[in-house]
């Protein structure tokens, strides 16, 4: 057989397989986009409520979503999937520090710079066009939902700070309960027993006995 010949034949023989792989190509491109557009959209929709259960569930998610692809057994990561991974290392990374009262403003705010370079660097790989200042003023919060939290938050450490040790349990009793008849009774007898130990009342004295035997 001619080169031609060979040509045609394998085309004929390979092109159902070659077909059916680039459909399997298309499909987990599309599959990973919809994991990405998972994620980033429930990192918007949740960016005012960061401690909810889908914000952490959508947080836990980038490591594998953004993780790259595998072709060939041979490991690929796109530029822009690699910063959105470095992004949240260091946003992961600053929400493990711990922070005390004094503190707690200055960790707020380096958090919200930290969170707002994550979600611009998901945009960018997604598809989304959105400038930094959108992303952190953006969202929209009721001011009851951040008041609540941020009792929910006092109460929290409060009761971590009684349990531990740190501060006391203050106890103030401001009365007891009091039986009002048996006070009045019990009032009533001590000025009685007054009056008959100072002499301004006769203590009567009554002795009873039995009849004595006769002879």
């Amino acid at each position: 057989m001619e080169n031609l010949e060979w040509i045609i034949a394998a085309a004929t023989l390979l092109g159902p397989v070659l077909a059916v792989q680039a459909q399997k190509a298309i499909e987990r491109a599309r599959e990973s986009r919809n994991r990405k557009s998972w994620v980033f959209h429930n990192l918007m929709a949740t960016r005012a409520a960061r401690v909810s259960a889908d914000h952490v569930q959508a947080l836990n998610m980038i490591d594998l979503v953004f993780y790259g692809t595998r072709l060939l057994g041979i490991h690929r990561r796109k530029k822009s999937e690699q910063g959105v991974l470095d992004a949240w290392r260091e946003y992961h990374d600053h929400l493990g520090d711990r922070a005390d009262d004094k503190s707690m403003e200055l960790w707020h705010t380096k958090g919200d710079e930290l969170f707002v370079n994550l979600l611009y660097a998901m945009a960018e790989d997604v598809g989304y066009k959105f400038d930094r200042v959108q992303l952190k003023k953006g969202a929209y919060s009721p001011i009851a939902h951040g008041q609540f939290e941020e009792e929910q938050a006092l109460v929290r450490r409060g009761a971590i700070k009684v349990l531990s040790g740190e501060t006391p349990l203050k106890m103030d009793i401001s009365a007891f309960p009091i039986n009002q008849e048996a006070l009045q009774a019990q009032v009533e007898l001590q000025r009685n027993l007054n009056d008959a130990l100072s002499g301004d009342r006769a203590l009567r004295v009554e002795v009873t006995g039995g009849k004595s035997d006769q002879a």
